[in-house]
């Protein structure tokens, strides 16, 4: 499964950061392909490409704060699942319990 993600917290510092490394580690200990784009202090790092974005099978959105440039998400809306940094910090196998 072709996973990518985006994270983003309040400060854009530690969670965002956190976050991303747990989504990743857990995504390749089942198997999948993940990128994740982090949008924080330092802007968007590993910006998502509209391809990858949708020739995924499934989207995650970890985050606190609005997305930054969402609408390229407005044709797989149905793809994403929302969470905040701190579910995913602290479980993330709960990223596979609802696929």
């Amino acid at each position: 499964m072709k996973i990518v993600a985006v994270t983003s917290c309040a400060t854009g510092i530690a969670h965002s950061y956190m976050s991303a490394e747990a989504i990743k580690k857990v995504c390749k200990a089942h198997g999948h392909q993940v990128k994740v784009e982090i949008q924080g202090a330092m802007g968007i790092e590993n910006e998502l490409s509209k391809s990858e974005i949708e020739g995924a099978d499934m989207i995650v959105f970890a985050n606190d704060v609005g997305i930054s440039k969402s609408e390229r998400f407005a044709k797989v809306k149905d793809k994403i699942l929302k969470l905040t940094p701190h579910e995913v910090i602290k479980n993330p196998e709960v990223i596979f319990k609802s696929v």
